[in-house]
């Protein structure tokens, strides 16, 4: 993947098919996987730097029509770019923070899990993108975002 600031590849370390163990993704965070992660019924199914794959369930995330919520979209988006993108902010030292994000919604889900899938589109030294695709049971396309994190040193958070 090249790096448009410098017209680079990314870094070597940076090894994109090399899958983290989940157990491990949250360990080191302050907060563990987060309470909204926790409402939403996240579930981390596959974590390496070039991708990311998570379920929420349709239940309990709902508006009041009984449809997914576009926020519970947004947010399972932005937790799988956020991911990837601290996975390889960690392989330089840096922590990944998220600056922007969009969603498209395509189609309304009722019921069963959705399923996002985050495929890293950029990794660069400050910053990393993502794009992400959610999908119902069906494999139908219910939803797709990008997301964009800045990678900043470990000091700018912690003091």
């Amino acid at each position: 993947m090249t790096d448009p600031e410098t017209d680079t590849q990314a870094p070597a370390q940076t090894d994109a098919g090399t899958a983290v163990p989940i157990d491990q993704i949250f360990a080191g965070a302050p907060h563990g996987i987060g309470g909204l992660n926790v409402k939403l019924g996240l579930e981390l199914v596959e974590a390496s730097v070039g991708r990311v794959v998570g379920t929420i369930p349709v239940e309990g995330n709902t508006q009041p029509y009984g449809l997914l919520h576009g926020g519970a979209s947004v947010a399972l988006a932005e937790t799988l770019g956020s991911v990837g993108s601290a996975l390889h902010a960690t392989t330089m030292d840096k922590l990944a923070v998220g600056v922007d994000i969009n969603a498209t919604h395509h189609r309304s889900a009722r019921s069963g899990l959705v399923t996002g899938v985050a495929t890293a589109i950029h990794l660069g030294r400050s910053s990393a993108a993502y794009e992400v695709v959610i999908s119902d049971d069906r494999g139908r396309r219910v939803c797709t975002s990008r997301i964009t994190c800045a990678l900043i040193e470990k000091t700018v958070l912690t003091g």
